[in-house]
């Protein structure tokens, strides 16, 4: 019986190592060897273009260091990031409840908060960047109620502020259809339960729902994150970064140092801080909501 079981365990070995073996390869071409490749491209001074790659070590990681560049962009990033996560649960969560009601035409309202989702990226960034512009749509109707013309574009502060609820915006569809199918996945019997215990919609939602659904929460924090730390079309369609790197996210900074400044072995050492800032964050946000479910 025992040397029965051990062929099975074989048998099943082989046959999942048969199946997982197409997907491990194209991991392997794809994923794995373009994250080597460009970690020892962080350790040269390639400039694209000739065929050696000198090795510096650690060269570009601490002229990072001391790159006052680097330094406005981190702090950028970070607080585009922050902004981004915050606001992203935040209208994620309050289009997913009304979505989610007993109203007409529910399919209707889905389909056009999921709009910006499947909209080109550039084309968004340029409607919002003539829309914001100083003789832009929204200055006109500011002029037209007497509040007077903003240069949205011309202070770094509110381009950035523009510049996350853009992101936002342009996300929103997709986090809503997150936290939807995760309220919907809810069980019934405990808004039941509170009902009976005399619980109003509200107190059902802040005590219930939204504690329920801390795991989509988390998941939609992490992909928030992930989206800020890599924007660059966004950024460099609406703001090319500017005023002043006012909006210059790492993304921009990368593209610029790697493809404009030919230096792509410094923009890979960007891109690899950008890499761990992400890891770190989701390491600390896991470890705290684990400690929390515990």
């Amino acid at each position: 019986m025992k040397a029965r079981h051990d062929a099975f365990r074989r048998d099943e070995a082989v046959t999942a190592a048969g199946l997982l073996t197409p997907a491990t390869i194209i991991l392997a071409i794809f994923t794995l060897y373009p994250i080597l490749s460009a970690g020892y491209l962080s350790l040269t001074s390639w400039n694209g273009l000739t065929p050696s790659k000198e090795f510096i070590g650690l060269g570009n990681y601490t002229r990072l260091a001391a790159d006052p560049e680097f330094q406005n962009s981190l702090l950028v990033t970070i607080v585009y990031a922050f902004g981004v996560c915050i606001l992203s649960m935040i209208s994620g969560l309050t289009v997913a409840a009304l979505l989610d009601a007993p109203i007409r035409g529910r399919a209707i309202y889905r389909t056009i908060f999921f709009l910006p989702v499947v909209t080109s990226s550039a084309a968004a960034a340029i409607v919002w960047k003539y829309m914001f512009d100083d003789a832009g749509l929204v200055n006109k109707l500011l002029d037209a109620v007497g509040v007077g013309g903003v240069d949205w574009l011309q202070n770094r502060w509110l381009a950035l502020l523009l510049l996350t609820i853009l992101t936002v915006w342009k996300n929103i569809g997709f986090n809503a259809i997150l936290y939807l199918t995760a309220m919907q996945a809810l069980p019934v019997s405990v808004y039941e339960a509170a009902q009976l215990d005399g619980a109003s919609a509200w107190q059902s939602f802040t005590r219930i729902t939204v504690p329920l659904l801390r795991p989509m929460t988390f998941f939609v924090s992490i992909q928030s994150l992930i989206t800020a730390f890599q924007s660059f079309d966004l950024a460099y369609v609406f703001t090319e970064g500017g005023p002043r790197g006012g909006t210059d996210v790492l993304g921009m900074l990368m593209y610029r140092q790697a493809f404009r400044l030919d230096g792509f072995g410094y923009g890979a050492a960007i891109s690899f801080v950008s890499l761990a800032l992400v890891l770190a964050v989701t390491a600390i946000q896991w470890r705290v909501t684990s400690k929390e479910e515990r």
